[in-house]
């Protein structure tokens, strides 16, 4: 790509021509450089890294609801139950690994005397998940 003022008179006129010489100069000195260095950045011991995973895979207990209601019946996952019948169900939820999460839900108007006998029975059979269910204002 030249330029060239053709001028007769002047032969000290101005040439507009880009000098090619050093620019391809560099580009081949880059090249080489290129070709040296990539084998030696390469270069490494092949090792099949093994794969392992930091998360702990943590398994969610079940949840049980557990409900009182004003007559003092006890029901189990919707499941009507007396308390000799809960002693086992207790026992039973309190062997597995992990321990369910018991949800109480009691009447406000059941007797006092119904939720500490159901308390007792739980802990009795070591039930240690054990939380009460309210309402929010």
């Amino acid at each position: 790509m030249a330029f060239h003022l053709q001028d007769d008179q002047n032969d000290d006129a101005i040439m507009a021509e880009i000098n090619m010489t050093p620019m391809v100069d560099v580009m081949l000195v880059l090249l080489i450089i290129f070709i040296i260095t990539l084998p030696v950045i390469q270069q490494a011991v092949k090792v099949e890294l093994p794969k392992a995973n930091s998360v702990r895979n943590e398994v969610k207990p079940e949840s049980v609801q557990l409900t009182i209601d004003a007559k003092g019946q006890i029901f189990w996952n919707s499941t009507q139950i007396d308390l000799k019948t809960f002693d086992g169900y207790a026992e039973k939820a309190a062997q597995k690994d992990p321990q369910p999460e018991i949800n109480l839900r009691a009447d406000k108007a059941v007797k006092y005397e119904y939720v500490a006998q159901v308390l007792a029975a739980s802990r009795r059979a070591g039930l240690t998940k054990l939380g009460f269910v309210t309402e929010p204002n």
